[in-house]
């Protein structure tokens, strides 16, 4: 698997992404039951609320390489904070929608 991590913009002022690295690592969370060895291809946020510029991540992401796209778990429920992105079913959908099949996608990544 070649993963894309798309994360939160306002949650990376003081989240390093260690838990994620560490979920894809010790393949727990989202990638539990995973066989495959898994690449990270890049680590980018949404480009800010309302998350309209995650196309264009994703699809670049895809570029360089990436079948898998994962939104972090501070995009799909709110980890750290508790605060769940208002907007992160309509940027998947449009997303998914965007990209060509066969995109494999994660709603959390821990």
């Amino acid at each position: 698997m070649k993963l894309g991590l798309i994360r939160c913009m306002q949650t990376e002022d003081f989240c390093p992404g260690t838990t994620d690295f560490r979920a894809v690592r010790e393949k727990t969370g989202a990638f539990e039951g995973i066989e495959e060895e898994i690449e990270i291809i890049g680590f980018i946020n949404c480009g800010g609320c309302p998350g309209k510029k995650a196309v264009l991540r994703a699809r670049e992401l895809v570029r360089r390489g990436a079948d898998t796209i994962a939104f972090t778990s501070c995009i799909g429920k709110g980890t750290p904070i508790g605060y769940p992105c208002p907007f992160a079913k309509r940027m998947r959908e449009v997303v998914a929608e965007d990209l060509e099949n066969g995109i494999r996608f994660f709603d959390y990544s821990h």
